[in-house]
C-alpha cells in the first residue's frame, strides 16, 4: 500500500509500505493494504512503518489518518523521525499540554488531560 505523512512543514515520508501502526485515539491500529476506509484522529505517539528498507518510527503530536483500500495518509500537527525527537522538544510538548489544561474549560479538560498523560506516556517510551 501507499503511504504519506506529511506535515504543515513538509513530506516526511511517501513510499510502499507493508504495514503502519497507528497512534489513533480509540487505540493504536495496525494498517495494511486493502483495510476499508477510515479516518481517525491521532494522538501523540510512535507511528510505525514496516517497509521493504525494514522499519521506521515517526514521533506525531496528533492530527489525523484517512486510511482506504489503496493507502493512507497521515496529516500531522508535528512528525519527526524518532531519532529526531529530543528530550527538549517532548518537555516543550507537555509544558504546552500541561498549560492547555490549566486553562482549559470543563467541557475540554478530560481531553486535555488525556494529551497531557499521552504525552508522559511517549515520553517514557522514548527513555
Amino acid at each position: 500500500m501507499h503511504l504519506d505523512i506529511v506535515t504543515p512543514e513538509r513530506q516526511l515520508m511517501s513510499a510502499e509500505v507493508s504495514m503502519v501502526q497507528i497512534p489513533g485515539m480509540e487505540g493504536d491500529m495496525a494498517v495494511m493494504g486493502n483495510h476499508a476506509p477510515t479516518i481517525t484522529t491521532l494522538r501523540p505517539g510512535v507511528l510505525t512503518v514496516t517497509g521493504s528498507d525494514g522499519v521506521e518510527e515517526f514521533v506525531v503530536t496528533g492530527g489525523f489518518a484517512e486510511i482506504s483500500a489503496a493507502g493512507t495518509s497521515v496529516l500531522a500537527e508535528q512528525a519527526v523521525p524518532r531519532g529526531e525527537a529530543g528530550t527538549e522538544m517532548l518537555e516543550e510538548l507537555l509544558a504546552s499540554a500541561k498549560e492547555a489544561l490549566a486553562s482549559a474549560d470543563d467541557a475540554s479538560k478530560a481531553a486535555m488531560g488525556q494529551r497531557v498523560n499521552d504525552i508522559s506516556d511517549l515520553m517514557g517510551r522514548m527513555g
